[in-house]
């Protein structure tokens, strides 16, 4: 009689050992939900004694339970904010790009709020935000695209949700330039879902926009973009693919390029040219341009944040220099709108070009 009620318990508990061992923890990162662990037989005494201050399990969020005692890892906190929100959430903004590896977004384990979205109308669905989870409820509810098992909206969709919670101009711009340059979405898919979310955004983030439109691939270069605006320079093309004008072989995508006058220009980064392939892309691509006969200015990214009046003044000599000069006809993909591919037609004409450069993603990024 005096060992009944522990056959009892035994029996409709499982063992701690068993559970970390079920495919449901493990598919889930050792968390399962209060709802689980009933189905599995695990009492809410049961789960509430494994949870105490000492125990072996832990709360991390409401009816979300780890089943140990230690420090949760990023993913971890991922899986327990979409368990949290219920079964349709999908992570998106700054956790769903960090996902994705994204430079201008925080490391996982950096990240201070967990973004989910769940249907505004959703059966199951959460709405409430807690501790570290930011719940957004949306009728404009994206597919699922996970990431390595971690349910998540689609790149365009989690950029266009990041964006509120970015603080400057500078930081919109990374995350809108790495999205289309690293070829998860074009720049007019990204500017219609920024349309479609109706949201009141501050005034940097129609500059950010400005710069992608323009054709800007990353931040760096939105800098030197203000720049020729704040000096009143003739706006180049940003990022233009230039072609041999006989063979039609691919010579080189500089930063910007001002067609009418045959110049080029190169930002360069510290942390862009880390590791030796991509200082050695960037030498190949120089002695490209040079043996085409095109000369290329090259600044830093400390010149364009310390000295930007000196950068303008460089520019400008570099641009009167090369108007004395026959410049190089090489093929611009795409022309500058009402202009040949040549990169500088029959007579100088004044002409200056404009539009954008093509979107096709380039190996390397500079931040």
């Amino acid at each position: 009689m005096k060992t009944q009620p522990h056959t009892q318990r035994t029996s409709s508990a499982p063992s701690m050992a068993a559970l970390t061992r079920h495919p449901l923890a493990l598919t889930q990162d050792q968390l399962l939900t209060r709802a689980q662990l009933m189905a599995l037989g695990c009492a809410d005494s049961t789960t509430s004694h494994r949870c105490r201050p000492s125990g072996p399990w832990q709360r991390v969020l409401p009816r979300v339970h780890l089943l140990h005692s230690g420090t949760p890892t990023p993913r971890q906190r991922m899986r327990a904010a979409l368990l949290y929100a219920g079964e349709c959430a999908l992570l998106t903004g700054l956790a769903a790009l960090s996902l994705h590896n994204f430079r201008a977004a925080p490391r996982p384990e950096r990240l201070r709020y967990v973004d989910v979205l769940v249907p505004y109308e959703g059966v199951g669905a959460r709405g409430a935000s807690s501790s570290y989870v930011r719940v957004h409820r949306t009728r404009r509810m994206p597919e699922d695209f996970p990431v390595a098992g971690l349910g998540a909206a689609a790149v365009v969709r989690a950029v266009a949700d990041a964006v509120p919670a970015l603080a400057c101009e500078r930081d919109v711009t990374a995350v809108l330039a790495e999205a289309v340059q690293r070829g998860f979405c074009t720049p007019e898919a990204l500017m219609a879902e920024l349309g479609a979310s109706h949201r009141g955004y501050a005034p940097y983030v129609a500059r950010a926009k400005g710069h992608l439109v323009a054709g800007v691939h990353s931040a760096l270069e939105a800098d030197a973009r203000t720049v020729v605006h704040a000096y009143d320079l003739p706006e180049p093309l940003w990022n233009p693919n230039l072609h041999d004008p006989v063979t039609g072989m691919f010579l080189a995508r500089p930063d910007a390029y001002w067609a009418a006058e045959g110049l080029a220009l190169e930002v360069d980064s510290r942390e862009y040219h880390l590791d030796p392939a991509s200082w050695r892309r960037t030498l190949s691509q120089r002695n490209r341009l040079a043996h085409a006969g095109l000369p290329v200015l090259a600044v830093t990214a400390e010149d364009l944040r310390w000295r930007a009046e000196g950068v303008a003044g460089e520019i400008r000599g570099a641009l009167a220099a090369a108007r004395r000069r026959p410049a190089p006809p090489l093929l611009v993909n795409p022309p500058p709108r009402g202009a040949s591919s040549t990169s500088r037609p029959e007579g100088r004409g004044g002409l200056r070009p404009e539009g954008r450069a093509g979107s096709r993603p380039r190996g390397g990024r500079r931040t």
